[in-house]
């Protein structure tokens, strides 16, 4: 098989970006393919691929996906008659189809060219234009920068009606049901709503064959709501995803006539929707529904909406605006199964017509005209979600930027009556409070527009305020759900704000507490000695059945002088207030993010740690490099009775009823069974026979690698019983050392993402890199107290004989067979080793120390894009880095690395000076 340094035609090292989470590792090569268990397939890249599967190769930074480059892996038979995958890799630029418009242009993502669309504008194009401008940035100082954003806000969205199975002679249902999907990295997040049908039993995700590819048992309750993640999905999942090709069902017993079903879809109204309906019909058993997918102009008074109905035919309808049986509005049209989505608009709603948009009393139905008239309705709400309206409060966003070190948290449940119940919490203030209010961006400088004022429910003993705002409009509800509202502390030295926050909807991510709990207020305030910092933030912390700790932290305010740059730690403390680092077990690295959010799972945890949450005693602390001490802070108190640590040793990615239902993980195809046990996919776990060894489960592929032991520069070492690596024996380290600076010195250290732990100063280890396991050609350092992880290409010791051998499937270097070992005189590819500055080999040639290149890769060429240079006998590349466009349309013209706006390259093409030179 095929790997990356195979299609590369050489091992290079890759320079690290200013921006990874973890230093890049070398490019190793993998002739050794994954072991596969029986399963026939191939080995490329670290990944592992079914026979027929086609993909683009990615040669990770600064390479990228090869878009010109198609992979197979096409079925051959051995001798035997066994199957099995061999890689086969062409260029398919050469297949582009010959294009008859003049202007083609190469979209960021593509091969080959296409031709500019030019369709005429529609009711659905105007609608869009429309909904474009909910995506206009604001000078709010609240708002968040592109890049303090970061990776969490990107996402896709998608949707789906569910209706009644009507291919079967059996009654169908007569729910409906509308489930919205938002797709981040690799899990899926999703909430659905339904009416006429009692509450569903089960959730079924179909692939494009019609198998299920995951269920979701729905959890007992009153509401109308459900909230559920699908993690993990595999890249052919994924792929079926953005081509539509998933479906969702939904039952609530084993009798089919309970069971609603739609596609998968992807719509690009769903980022502008602020009210929604979902459409019924009055008879029983008709499998007919629809949903209405509505947004309010940013200045008018008009509604705009987009209707998604399950009727393939042409069919004229007639589309009812209704207040108590009284119409308001009415719109005739067409709709047919080539444009089965209507779009429109109702223009100038008066104040009565607004009002009962806000209170949910407007309702909106359509009917078919002809011999066999039918209708479906529903009433209007505001869009429902299982995000989180939440808001973090920082001095550092207030209209006036300063650094407090105070903390406001606010947390947000929208009714479909228009009523807000909202709690804020605030703490940390500089001086007396004055008030508390919602409010739009200023509309001049330093004129704050006051929405609501929430100053009366606010306790000042508790710092406290609760309560519901019951009058809010239709323009208020629509700014709330785009993220258009902020909640401003103003104090008796900061009249117009000491804090203030924008209200954001946070993405669900599969855990119940930032939905119905408090978060836990971090500020600079609670570091001990305080901070005077413009940062805050809040966090969600609890404990599950299986005693991992979950977390979600938001934070805010911190400039970018702050360095974004940020660790999160949980602290155990013997007393409150008190920050003893001489326990060493008591401090735990959550995680290291980049941006505004992080989150996780933590799950060996000890006893002592877990004894402190229940008690109270536990601090959250965010640290940065301008305050590696703490720059701010928070107490935790999360009840448990986990009195024995962490339970159950495998640790599953997946949902809880996943880990726990023995037959639901027989069922999943991409279950791995080991050990008389099933495994999750992407799990991993430390076998029975071993505890030397960390395995994984990749899509029914079991994968064991060896823990490398790291050195310990302690004096003394134990061996715990459960554990495989021998760890320093802190009483008597403890005893030993004698100022708190070395202790804090070992204690820092340095984080590295791939096993998630933290190694002392000095030590060296080989990296895990889930899912590859560990990586034998690398060794990373850690570099003395300032926490960087440094790593390199394992160097190969010399070898002199012809037919040099690997010991072990795991070595990395290899060796010389006994009879073979020689002292003969080195070849002039081993002088290249020689003292010296070292040179550098790339495919088949040798480059000079400090050479630059562009790097030639085998079916594509010169990458011009790209270049590389030598340091010291360490090939490193980087891709050229392009500038930020924030432009919707890019393009990227011929001979050049960077996309641009598609405008700006029409005005180049069509300037006779700037063509010639393009030509040249």
């Amino acid at each position: 098989n095929l790997s990356l340094s195979d299609l590369i035609g050489a091992s290079i090292s890759i320079a690290p970006a200013s921006r990874l989470k973890s230093p890049a590792l070398p490019i190793q090569s993998e002739r050794e393919p994954l072991p596969s268990k029986g399963l026939s397939g191939c080995s490329f890249g670290g990944r592992f691929y079914s026979l027929e599967d086609t993909w683009h190769p990615d040669l990770g930074e600064p390479f990228g996906v090869m878009h010109c480059v198609q992979c197979q892996c096409e079925p051959q038979k051995s001798r035997r008659g066994k199957v099995f995958g061999k890689v086969n890799c062409k260029n398919i630029k050469q297949d582009c189809p010959d294009l008859g418009c003049e202007d083609p242009v190469l979209l960021p993502g593509h091969c080959c060219k296409t031709c500019p669309e030019r369709k005429k504008p529609s009711l659905w194009s105007q609608f869009c234009e429309k909904v474009d401008d909910l995506h206009k940035s604001y000078n709010d100082r609240s708002y968040l920068s592109s890049e303090e954003v970061g990776s969490e806000e990107s996402r896709t969205d998608f949707v789906a009606v569910l209706t009644g199975v009507t291919d079967s002679w059996l009654p169908t249902s007569s729910g409906v049901a509308r489930a919205r999907f938002s797709l981040t990295k690799t899990s899926l997040a999703f909430a659905i709503t339904y009416k006429r049908m009692d509450r569903p039993s089960k959730i079924t995700f179909l692939d494009s064959a019609g198998t299920a590819a995951f269920e979701y048992r729905v959890p007992k309750g009153q509401s109308h709501m459900i909230c559920g993640m699908w993690k993990n999905l595999a890249k052919p999942l994924m792929r079926q995803l953005q081509a539509e090709q998933i479906h969702i069902s939904m039952s609530t017993s084993v009798s089919r006539r309970e069971e609603v079903e739609g596609k998968i879809i992807k719509h690009r109204a769903l980022f502008a929707e602020t009210f929604s309906s979902t459409l019924t019909s009055e008879n029983e058993h008709s499998g007919m529904g629809g949903i209405a997918m509505l947004t309010l102009s940013d200045t008018e008074n008009n509604l705009h909406f987009i209707l998604v109905l399950q009727e393939p035919h042409v069919v004229p309808i007639r589309v009812q605006l209704v207040y108590r049986q009284h119409i308001l509005r009415e719109i005739r049209a067409n709709v047919t199964s080539h444009d089965p989505d209507f779009a429109e608009v109702l223009t100038d709603l008066n104040s009565r017509e607004l009002f009962w948009l806000s209170r949910g009393q407007l309702e909106i139905a359509v009917a078919t005209e002809g011999r066999d008239p039918r209708q479906i309705s529903g009433f209007i709400t505001s869009r429902k979600s299982c995000d989180t309206i939440q808001s973090v409060m920082s001095s550092g966003d207030a209209l006036t930027p300063g650094k407090t070190g105070g903390v406001g948290s606010a947390v947000f449940h929208l009714h479909d009556n228009g009523t807000l119940e909202y709690q804020v919490q605030v703490a940390g203030l500089t001086s007396d409070f004055v008030g508390l209010t919602i409010e739009l961006k200023p509309r001049r400088r330093n004129k704050r527009s006051v929405l609501y004022d929430l100053t009366p429910e606010y306790n000042k003993a508790t710092g406290r305020a609760q309560g519901s705002w019951s009058r809010l409009e239709a323009r208020h509800i629509h700014m709330l759900l785009q993220n258009e509202l902020f909640i401003n502390v103003a104090t008796a030295h900061n009249q117009d704000g000491e804090l203030r926050g924008q209200i954001k909807a946070l993405l669900y991510n599969g855990l119940e507490a930032p939905r119905h709990v408090l978060p836990v207020t971090l500020a600079g305030q609670f570091v001990t000695p305080p901070v005077r910092t413009g940062a805050s933030g809040h966090a969600w912390v609890s404990v599950d059945r299986q005693c991992h700790l979950n977390y979600q932290i938001i934070v805010a305010g911190l400039s970018k002088s702050d360095d974004i740059t940020v660790n999160a730690h949980l602290h155990g403390l013997a007393e409150i207030g008190e920050l003893d680092d001489s326990s060493a077990t008591h401090k735990r690295l959550l995680t290291g993010f980049y941006g505004s959010q992080a989150q996780g799972v933590l799950k060996d945890i000890s006893v002592e740690l877990l004894r402190h949450l229940d008690q109270g005693t536990a601090f959250i602390q965010v640290s940065t490099k301008m305050n590696p001490r703490g720059e701010i802070r928070g107490q935790v108190h999360v009840p448990n009775s986990c009195e024995f640590g962490t339970r159950g040793e495998e640790e599953e990615d997946g949902d809880d009823f996943l880990a726990k239902d023995a037959e639901e993980l027989k069922k999943d195809p991409q279950t791995c069974f080991f050990e008389n046990q099933h495994h999750a996919h992407g799990s991993r776990w430390t076998p029975n026979y071993d505890r030397c060894f960390s395995c994984s489960c990749q899509k029914r592929t079991v994968i064991c690698d060896p823990v490398i032991c790291p050195v310990l520069t302690c004096s003394r070492t134990v061996q715990p019983q459960d554990k495989c690596c021998p760890v320093c024996d802190e009483r008597k380290e403890l005893k030993d050392v004698k100022t708190p600076e070395k202790v804090e010195e070992h204690l820092e250290g340095c984080y590295f993402e791939g096993d998630q732990k933290m190694h002392a100063p000095g030590t060296t280890w080989h990296p895990f890199v889930p899912p590859f396991g560990y990586i034998k050609c690398a060794v990373c350092t850690c570099k003395g107290s300032s926490g960087e992880v440094h790593c390199e290409k394992v160097t190969c010791p010399v070898l002199t004989c012809a037919h040099p051998v690997r010991r072990n499937p795991s070595d990395c270097c290899k060796e010389c067979p006994e009879e073979e070992k020689t002292s003969a005189a080195l070849e002039h590819s081993d002088m290249m080793q020689a003292d010296g500055p070292r040179h550098c080999k790339f495919g088949k040639n040798f480059y000079q120390n400090s050479d630059n290149w562009h790097p030639w890769v085998p079916l594509v060429g010169e990458m011009k894009c790209i270049n590389c240079w030598c340091d010291h006998g360490v090939t490193k590349c980087q891709r050229k880095q392009c500038p930020v466009l924030t432009c919707t349309n890019l393009t990227r013209r011929e001979g050049t690395c960077c996309p641009e706006c598609a405008e700006e390259a029409d005005l180049m093409l069509k300037s006779p000076d700037k063509r010639k030179t393009w030509r040249h």
